[in-house]
């Protein structure tokens, strides 16, 4: 399954081994992006996890954020 970047929470990214936690929790606390490619531009981020990053690129889909969703990005809703 495609995962959106600005809106899915950090354990949909389970299913790419190697994104969890590192690259998703990065992906997850940064944005709102505009498209795929912006994941790159996380400061801080290794070349070892954009080359993890790199491989699922083509799984990851970059649509509007939706502020019912993009809020629970790290937590999906458990500490509310």
């Amino acid at each position: 399954d495609k995962v959106d970047i600005n809106n899915a929470n950090v354990q949909a990214y389970r299913q790419f081994p190697g994104m969890y936690p590192t690259a998703a929790g990065a992906i997850g606390s940064h944005g709102p992006y505009k498209s795929v490619k912006d994941i790159y531009d996380i400061p801080g981020l290794t070349e070892q996890v954009k080359g993890i990053m790199k491989k699922y690129e083509a799984q990851f889909v970059c649509l509007p954020v939706n502020e019912a969703y993009f809020i629970d990005r790290i937590n999906n809703g458990m500490y509310r």
